[in-house]
Parts: structure tokens; C-alpha cells; sequence
């Protein structure tokens, strides 16, 4: 069977090896052609990406990212999708959804034309509960407006966990028509604790550095963790304010920013060096971050966003923050105060991996999708 995919995540024609490499790697497995329409990359020097066995993660996954800015998106989602469908007869087509919600307006249309079966894929709410800057308040507004018609015009519906289902739902969706299938892929081979790797930070924070991501009030607890070290892994368009913020708040000794991990397991090996790990989002539809970190048996603080409320329920496996700095020094400083604690939730946290295997919540993300045809 064949595989048309519209998506937002430009990461693999960026050099990234991330969440979507190891996604596409195991889904190719599945079928035996993936198509994969994406927006223009956005790294300088990306345009000369050239596809090749090395830089792709399977032979039969192939990528058609758009030549134009991202408001020229439907038209290259309609004339390539369509393109696609005519040559190579794709049997069902699956649309990552957000605002602006060009893809899923694209989707409809191809579907439309050719009659394709094809799903929705909402894995989280911009801006709920909780919006962090203008962009997320437009998508905010947005999303009540646009979604719940796209989502009508979709053969079905995927959402990655039930809080998002639950607000389609209130917005008028037919609870028969959403199917929760996790996207929390994580691979037991690789996310096996090092104990040879010293412990040389205090905190973890693993993110794209944006600000609905919730830095700067790490950064600002950090203050009153007198002493206490933070690692922070990503990059993103906050970075150069929260190395700023660092520096103005006079603890930029004791934070170090590593950016941009280019494999997996540099990010797991950064992850060991520090005792606790903090996710401490505005909105997620996971996050990985967090249950990658849990699966390595590093103790999670987390907001209480995305899949995090069903995963830390009643502080089992990790502790409930509301994000605040207050609240932040308070739990972090009790965690690295109490080595019996941590190893707890250590223990409790590398059970993650009972529910989020990867090749079987893969195989359940592909049976949905044929399941369309």
C-alpha cells in the first residue's frame, strides 16, 4: 500500500536526525511508498538538499517540499498532492493539522478531486490552555473557527492524547469519528540508562527554544536554586533572549546551552548528565522530551499539558508543576534535596516504556490509516 503524507516537519531536508527521522524510519516498514509533502526548509543552504540512501531514512520515503514561502503551502499541498495521487495511485492520505491550517484545506481538496480516504492529524491545540505571545492568541483564535469544519471534511480524525480529543469534542465533533492513537515513540534499545555517565548538572531542559516552551521561568528559578546548574538542549528563535535573560539574571555561570543535537543519542547521553528534568510547556500535544527523559530514568518535573496528565498521575513517575517560578524552586530544590525520591521516581519513570514502544504504537498508527482505505 502507498502513503501520502502532509506535513508541517521540514527537520529530515534540514539535517536533523529527530522524532520524525525515527518516525518515517519504522513507518516505511509499513507500506511500500511514502510520499511526503512538506513546506520550504528553513535552514540557509537547506535548498541544496539532495535525496540520497544516506540522508533519508528508508529508500521508499520520499519528500516534495515546496519551492515558495508558506503562504504559496495549499496550492503546493493541491498541485503536488494531486500530482502524486495521478502517478503513483496512493491507496490513503494522512494530513498534519495546525494554524494556519493550510494542510488540512489542501487535503480536502486533493481528497475532493480524487476520492482519496484520508485522516487528520490534530496532535495539539495552539495556544490551549494556555497561549505564550501574540502568534499563539491568533492561533488560539483560529482554531475554534477553522478545525472542527476540517476536521468534518476528513475521512477520520487522529489525535495523539484525550485531552485534544475531549476539546473536539466539546467543539462539535463526532466522538466517533476521533480515534486517540499516541505518537510517543520511544525506542527501548536506545533509551537504556548509561550509569557510567556522571551526573554534572543539576537540571535538564530538552525543547526547540521558543517561548511557549516555558524557558524563561526555569531561567528565573534557577535564581533561587543557589548554586544549582541547568543544561539546556535545543535552539530555536529564543535562544539568543535566554542566554541574555541568563546574563542579566546573573547565573549564566551556571547554565549552559548546547543547542541543536543532531542524533538521538547525544541528546540521551546530554539528558543522563543532569539529576532532574524539567518540560515545563504552555500547550504540548506530548511531550517526547519528557517521556524520553522518564524512560532514561531521570526524574521529570512537568506542567500539567498534553499527554503529561495521564502519564503523572497522583506524582507517580514524575511531579505536577504549575510551570511558575515559585513552584519550580520549590519542587526541583525538594527532588535534589532527596536522593530517595529521585531514585523512586527513577524506578517508576522507566515504566513509560510499557506504553509507548515504538514499533508497536507504529504498527497501531499504520493499521489506522489502512484501516481509512
Amino acid at each position: 500500500m502507498k502513503l501520502l503524507m502532509v506535513s508541517g516537519d521540514r527537520s529530515i531536508l534540514e539535517g536533523k536526525r529527530g522524532a520524525f527521522w525515527y518516525t518515517l524510519e519504522e513507518m516505511a516498514k509499513h507500506w511500500d511508498r511514502i510520499d511526503v509533502i512538506c513546506p520550504k526548509p528553513t535552514v540557509v543552504g537547506s535548498e541544496l538538499w539532495v535525496p540520497s540512501s544516506e540522508n533519508k531514512p528508508a529508500d521508499n520515503v520520499h519528500f516534495h517540499p515546496s519551492s515558495k514561502g508558506l503562504w504559496y503551502q495549499i496550492l503546493h499541498v493541491r498541485n503536488t498532492g494531486l500530482r502524486l495521487v495521478k502517478e503513483y495511485k496512493h491507496d490513503v492520505m494522512t494530513v498534519h493539522e495546525y494554524p494556519p491550517f493550510f494542510n488540512g484545506l489542501g487535503g480536502a481538496m486533493i481528497s475532493t478531486k480524487t476520492k482519496i480516504p484520508f485522516a487528520l492529524e490534530v496532535h495539539h491545540l495552539v495556544g490551549f490552555p494556555t497561549a505564550s505571545g501574540w502568534k499563539e492568541w491568533i492561533g488560539r483564535w483560529m482554531t475554534p473557527r477553522v478545525l472542527p469544519g476540517n476536521c468534518r471534511s476528513a475521512s477520520h480524525v487522529r489525535t495523539v492524547n484525550s485531552a485534544v480529543r475531549d476539546q473536539l469534542i466539546a467543539w462539535g465533533s463526532d466522538p466517533d469519528h476521533i480515534a486517540v492513537v499516541p505518537s510517543f515513540y520511544l525506542d527501548a534499545q536506545t533509551l537504556t540508562p548509561d550509569p557510567s555517565i556522571a551526573k554534572t548538572y543539576d537540571v535538564a531542559f530538552c525543547a526547540r527554544l521558543v517561548a511557549n516552551k516555558g524557558l524563561r521561568n526555569v531561567l528565573k528559578a534557577m535564581v533561587k536554586l543557589d548554586g544549582k546548574t541547568l543544561l539546556v538542549i535545543g535552539d530555536g528563535p529564543e535562544r539568543k533572549k535566554s542566554e541574555a535573560l541568563a546574563k542579566k539574571l546573573g547565573i549564566e555561570s551556571r547554565v549552559h546551552f548546547v543547542g541543536w543535537q543532531k542524533e538521538n543519542a547525544d541528546v540521551y547521553k546530554a539528558l543522563q548528565t543532569a539529576k532532574v528534568f524539567v518540560m515545563n510547556s504552555l500547550s504540548e500535544g506530548g511531550p517526547r522530551s519528557a517521556l524520553e527523559a522518564m524512560a532514561l530514568g531521570i526524574p521529570v518535573v512537568s506542567t500539567p499539558v498534553g499527554v503529561m496528565p495521564d502519564v503523572i498521575e497522583d506524582n507517580l513517575r514524575g511531579v505536577i508543576s504549575t510551570g511558575q517560578p515559585g513552584d519550580l524552586v520549590d519542587v526541583i530544590g525538594e527532588l535534589l534535596e532527596n536522593d530517595a525520591r529521585r531514585e523512586e521516581l527513577s524506578r517508576q519513570g522507566r515504566t513509560i516504556l510499557n506504553y509507548f514502544e515504538r514499533s508497536k504504537l507504529i504498527k497501531m498508527y499504520a493499521d489506522f490509516l489502512m484501516s481509512l482505505v
